[in-house]
């Protein structure tokens, strides 16, 4: 069993807001591989299926962003995974630019509220796809403001251009593991 979790926060007035880039990512991926429609239980909204014979959920933390942890925790202990092996986290990232994605194995949370509380939940060892949501050049807007409103057209279709290869980081992951996709995707 594979766990794909998508970070983000519910309810429509932040559906569209790059915070929710990993949420966006989470619907195509269950969209590329004919999952059914994620539904509701617990703490997440979620999807499951088997990819290439590999038992695959995906899911996305009803919990809002600063409270991730404790569904991603909840989802790994119920299940007796390893985070280390087991999951990957897709998630919005302010310094990589729009149409950017990073594949990293562990790491810290760096300013994200997100993995900020994944680490204190279950730590920093586990893999993770940062997608491009770039960086206000104002230093006086602020940062939560800036992940909390929606993209101008161009830099929101530049994101969604990368899904494709997003995808296919997601895919390697789940067949060959974290060094593999991070060795072949973040050559570029």
């Amino acid at each position: 069993m594979h766990l794909v979790v998508a970070l983000g926060n519910p309810g429509n007035n932040y559906r569209d807001t790059r915070h929710n880039a990993g949420w966006w990512l989470a619907d195509r991926l269950a969209n590329r591989w004919g999952f059914p429609g994620f539904r509701r239980a617990g703490k997440t909204a979620w999807t499951s299926g088997s990819i290439e014979g590999r038992s695959v959920e995906v899911h996305k933390p009803l919990t809002y962003m600063n409270r991730s942890g404790r569904a991603v925790e909840g989802l790994l202990e119920r299940r007796g995974l390893d985070p280390r092996a087991d999951l990957l986290v897709l998630v919005d990232d302010v310094w990589l630019e729009p149409g950017r994605i990073r594949v990293r194995g562990k790491g810290s949370p760096g300013g994200h509220n997100g993995l900020r509380s994944l680490s204190h939940a279950i730590g920093d060892e586990y893999a993770r796809i940062r997608i491009g949501v770039g960086r206000p050049h104002d230093d006086r807007i602020d940062l939560a403001e800036w992940v909390l409103a929606r993209m101008p057209r161009a830099e929101e279709e530049e994101t969604l251009a990368t899904f494709p290869r997003a995808a296919e980081a997601v895919e390697l992951w789940l067949e060959a593991g974290v060094e593999a996709a991070m060795n072949r995707f973040n050559s570029n």
